[in-house]
């Protein structure tokens, strides 16, 4: 059995990785494999395809005005599924897939779960799956199909919460720099750098990526410098909407973030 790329990678990489998502079926249908290819030929570690959702609430206004659009290019997640048929023909770096509960329970979870390792999906994030579910009902089956489920952690969040998620999740934990939704921001405030110096101390077992806010140089540095990297989306889907193309969207982020 090949390890899955999820553990691969942090095995391989200790520091400076860094995660990009967006929103599959934006700006067109058709964008989600030619973004895959683009992102990693300019030497993205790993990415995570948002599922466009109606009502996406952990999300800030970029990322739903990408979901909204995406829903109205058609994009579902039998569509998603179609068009990463095979995505494994070419790509290597993990792919996680990022949605919200309703479309995958609506698509039902062992189907969903069965389909991501047909296509060498590597894992999930569903923000608002409730800890107790994942557990009871949730992490058995994506055990099976060697899937990760990855979990968010928040400043609200307390250290008891944050041992425990540690203990029963593997891949990385997603620590999320703020309480509020996604988007860009310049800079990491006192508190935040507080925040992740605390999460620091705790010496957890899985490494950590920093996610919400990053969208330049310094952000990311201070998620590299705290965390094994950080995770953009809002400064990225801007970007897509933005540039004449996919490849110039993508050159410009790693510009900005002091990767080219």
């Amino acid at each position: 059995m090949t390890m899955n790329r999820i553990n691969t990678l942090f095995n391989q990489k200790k520091q400076d990785i860094l995660s990009v998502y967006f929103t599959a079926g934006y700006p067109r249908t058709d964008s989600t494999t030619d973004i895959l290819h683009e992102l990693q030929r300019q030497g993205v570690d790993m990415v995570e395809i948002g599922i466009p959702f109606s009502d996406p609430m952990a999300d800030g206004p970029v990322i739903q005005a990408s979901s909204t659009q995406a829903l109205k290019n058609g994009m579902s997640l039998k569509k998603l599924f179609s068009q990463l048929e095979n995505i494994r023909v070419g790509i290597n770096i993990p792919l996680i897939l990022m949605g919200y509960l309703n479309p995958i329970m609506q698509y039902g979870f062992e189907n969903f779960c069965r389909d991501c390792a047909e296509r060498g999906i590597d894992g999930m994030i569903i923000p608002d799956l409730p800890f107790r579910d994942y557990l009871e009902s949730f992490k058995p089956v994506a055990d099976r199909y060697d899937l990760r489920i990855i979990m968010l952690i928040t400043p609200e969040t307390s250290e008891e919460r944050i041992r425990f998620i540690d203990e029963h999740t593997d891949g990385f934990i997603y620590m999320v720099s703020s309480a509020s939704t996604t988007g860009a921001q310049s800079s990491f405030a006192g508190a935040k750098e507080a925040y992740f110096r605390h999460i620091e101390g705790m010496q957890l077992r899985n490494p950590r990526l920093v996610g919400f806010g990053i969208s330049n140089r310094e952000t990311f540095e201070t998620a590299c410098h705290h965390a094994s990297g950080g995770i953009i989306g809002s400064k990225f889907i801007e970007l897509l909407q933005e540039k004449p193309d996919i490849e110039t969207a993508v050159g410009e982020l790693l510009h900005r973030i002091g990767r080219h």
